[in-house]
């Protein structure tokens, strides 16, 4: 089964303290490569979530945004109580200078702990990142495996519809086998009425056998049996990437488009024939719209 490239997964952990989600968007890349956006601290464990992803995931551009809420503890909030004392002594030299009135010396060191590195927000100092890694590694794979479901679902239908197309080239195929031998014998009848034209006008005399051979250099020269052969082999084989599960479909998948466009081209140009050539653009068409199908597959 295939997978796309693209593709999108989320996933949410929910505690009393930690409100915690992941979401996962992946895009086309010939390689894998993984871009984690997070606010501290989580973007310390881009290598892990890497490696989590890895195990999984083999081609693609994939972005993980986490965001968290943490809900801090009564521990986590914390007075700077040197910082405090500072400002209170400064406070109180600055009011029996200024001369203040104790009333409002006391409004004015009131508001001291208000000022700047007094009470400072608790920042991490409720992260545990060993207690924390399975819950964030945990949402991760969630998100990735519906990722996956998404790509899985993608995959399916750009399955089907390459297999359309691989059906519709296998067409045009029988068209060009049924073909060739009109060819041939059309350059024979074609090479027959010349040369008796020729004889008639010159009166000169020609051999059976040097008609025959004639002939037989024109089909030996115009045979495409070797090329209908080897694209009914790529053919087959595209089919059986596309049903079953293998490492990198996407990239064995495109060599059999590039072996099959060589083929193509070359029947196209021994052949020499209208009709067979109509067939051969057909096919050149089909290709390009697997060639830019697969450029999304996994």
């Amino acid at each position: 089964m295939l997978l796309s490239m693209t593709g999108f997964g989320e996933a949410r952990h929910q505690s009393e303290t930690l409100a915690l989600s992941v979401e996962i968007r992946s895009v086309n890349n010939r390689f894998l490569k993984v871009v984690v956006r997070a606010g501290e601290p989580y973007a310390q464990f881009e290598s892990e979530l890497e490696r989590v992803i890895r195990k999984t995931v083999r081609r693609g551009t994939l972005q993980v945004h986490i965001r968290s809420d943490r809900q801090g503890r009564a521990g986590d909030y914390r007075l700077n109580v040197v910082a405090l004392r500072g400002y209170l002594e400064q406070l109180r030299r600055l009011g029996g200078e200024m001369g203040l009135e104790s009333e409002a010396l006391a409004a004015l060191m009131s508001q001291a702990v208000t000022l700047p590195g007094v009470a400072p927000e608790p920042g991490q100092a409720g992260f545990d990142a060993e207690a924390e890694w399975p819950i964030l590694e945990k949402v991760v794979e969630e998100a990735v495996t519906r990722l996956q479901e998404m790509r899985a679902e993608e995959g399916r239908r750009m399955g089907d519809e390459l297999l359309a197309l691989r059906d519709r080239i296998a067409f045009e195929l029988q068209h060009v086998r049924q073909r060739v031998p009109q060819v041939t014998g059309g350059y024979r009848d074609r090479l027959l009425e010349r040369v008796r034209t020729l004889l008639a006008e010159s009166g000169a005399n020609l051999s059976d056998q040097d008609v025959i051979r004639e002939v037989a250099i024109h089909a030996d020269r115009t045979d495409i049996t070797e090329e209908l052969v080897r694209l009914d082999s790529h053919l087959e084989q595209f089919r059986e990437v596309i049903r079953d599960v293998s490492d990198s479909p996407g990239r064995k998948m495109e060599f059999l488009v590039q072996e099959m466009g060589r083929e193509t081209n070359t029947i196209g140009s021994k052949a020499g024939d209208v009709q067979i050539s109509r067939h051969v653009v057909e096919v050149k068409a089909n290709l390009e719209k697997i060639r830019e199908l697969i450029q999304n597959v996994e």
